[in-house]
């Protein structure tokens, strides 16, 4: 037995805390809150309310929390497993799995409080999120379209910032989300890449072990091209202006040199490319989008 599953649990409180932030890459909610951000800025044409930023904020950390602990729980024996993942918190009895469950029933009671602050639709499409935020979880086990529900679950982001501030569903919402969910999604096929062993030999179902790498590469490579196609009618469907479409032009350069960093007989440098690139691309969107709305409201005084 290794020293890492023999280690001591966290004592008190504040150390489970730790572990428990730890696990779920709590630190990682900066890169997914942009996602939300650009459907609250695009929705609200600009700035919204105070208490619009603040529950949109809260509500967006407590469904990443959510997802990511019962992610953790519910794959926990296949973690174990996967020498990749063996380090986790669950696998090294860091925290107990009725600890997890506990941290995301918390985590669930907070977005629930947060929808309820922001309007009813919110609310009433609440029940709908959860199912595909814990539902993804489940899919890799029957269907190799598991990154198409990641997808799905991440789109909901930008969606449901949208919904926040108007309190209705726009086809511009849905465009932006679908930018999103296929843009996660072909990252999420990128990122099944280092499992294709461990995935076949399991059971376990993606794209990768049900068609090989090279055919994987190529499938995030389209999901890409449609993630920037989707981005180039959001802009013209809310005619937004040159700062919008430099954030376009950026995010599509930094698809391509993300894609120029993997080839199908090398992935050694495949998690610089999904966290890094993954990340940058997030808030340049964001901060083009917002620069871009700032400016056309400066120029209008």
């Amino acid at each position: 037995m290794s020293a890492a599953t023999v280690q001591a649990p966290p004592r008190g409180p504040l150390g489970k805390l730790r572990t428990f932030l730890e696990a779920i890459k709590f630190e990682h909610t900066v890169f997914a809150l942009p996602f939300a951000y650009l459907g609250m800025l695009l929705a609200a044409g600009g700035a919204p309310t105070l208490a619009q930023f603040f529950w949109i904020t809260v509500a967006m950390g407590a469904a990443r929390t959510l997802a990511m602990a019962l992610n953790r729980l519910i794959d926990r024996e296949i973690d174990a497993r996967n020498p990749r993942t063996a380090g986790r918190a669950l696998p090294r009895r860091l925290i107990s799995a009725p600890e997890m469950a506990l941290f995301a029933a918390l985590a669930g009671v907070v977005l629930v409080v947060a929808a309820w602050q922001l309007n009813p639709l919110c609310v009433q499409l609440l029940p709908g999120a959860v199912v595909v935020l814990v539902g993804y979880s489940y899919t890799k086990r029957f269907t190799w379209m598991s990154h198409a529900v990641l997808g799905l679950a991440d789109a909901l982001a930008p969606i449901g910032g949208w919904i926040a501030v108007t309190g209705s569903l726009a086809p511009e919402a849905l465009l932006l989300g679908f930018a999103v969910g296929i843009w996660i999604a072909g990252f999420d096929v990128l990122y099944a890449c280092q499992d294709v062993d461990f995935d076949r030999a399991n059971g376990l179902h993606s794209i990768p072990a049900r068609f090989g790498i090279p055919v994987a590469l190529n499938v995030a490579k389209a999901a890409h091209v449609l993630t920037v196609l989707a981005l180039v009618l959001l802009g013209v469907s809310l005619g937004l202006g040159v700062l919008y479409w430099a954030g376009v032009v950026a995010a599509a350069g930094l698809l391509i040199y993300e894609h120029s960093l993997l080839k199908p007989d090398d992935l050694s440098r495949l998690d610089m490319a999904f966290f890094n690139i993954n990340g940058y691309i997030a808030v340049v969107l964001f901060l083009a989008t917002a620069g871009d709305l700032a400016l056309t409201w400066l120029l209008a005084r």
